[in-house]
């Protein structure tokens, strides 16, 4: 059975329960404090050293790190081979964009705890960051769908959380249309799921 400690505000936890859901694989969620900083204590540091979450633990393995928790549930689960090609160069092309997702894009959640948790971090900085980082991101996007194949991949979905929740930290991505429409397609994935910050598009009428 797969276990994962999971806090609902995170949006590096809901990348994995996105990609669990979308895949439709079971799973058991562990609600971990981490408002209280549950997560830094010895009962996780054991779990994971660094003192962050989410963890996730199939069987015998425990890994850390969203987007290498997603690349393992893609390997592992997704039969298609869809979310995380066997190519060579889709993997590359994917690479980039779990490695932008779990750092530059990871200056709108610092903004984001600044804001909304009162983290004692450089509010300005991260936002400014953040914004050039979203440049790139929406010139990139430009006549695009998503960010690398002509279909969603894991690549997107370790940029979007934060991405789609920067007006918590003090971010509008008004002048970014590229992003507001990607942030549109990623919401019509089937099997999509929401989260406090992300809302789902309106049903159809």
């Amino acid at each position: 059975m797969i276990t994962l400690y999971d806090f609902e505000l995170s949006g590096s936890c809901y990348k994995v329960r996105m990609l669990l859901n979308i895949l439709d694989v079971a799973y058991e969620k562990v609600t971990v404090d981490f408002i209280n900083k549950e997560h830094k204590s010895p009962k996780y540091t054991q779990l994971n050293p660094f003192g962050e979450i989410p963890i996730f633990k199939d069987g015998d393995l425990l890994l850390r790190d969203a987007q290498a928790i997603m690349v393992y549930i893609a390997r592992k689960y997704d039969t298609a081979n869809y979310w995380y090609p066997n190519d060579a160069e889709a993997m590359g092309r994917i690479n980039q964009w779990l490695s932008t997702g779990g750092n530059e894009v990871m200056s709108a959640a610092g903004a984001r705890l600044v804001k909304i948790l009162n983290y004692p971090l450089n509010l300005e900085a991260l936002q400014a960051r953040a914004n050039a980082t979203f440049t790139i991101l929406n010139d990139h996007l430009a006549g695009r769908r998503f960010l690398e194949l002509d279909h969603p991949t894991i690549g997107d979905i370790a940029c979007f959380p934060y991405t789609a929740m920067a007006g918590e930290g003090g971010i509008s991505l008004s002048p970014y249309p590229n992003i507001l429409r990607w942030i549109d397609g990623m919401k019509q994935i089937p099997r999509f799921i929401p989260m406090p910050g992300i809302a789902a598009l309106p049903a159809a009428a």
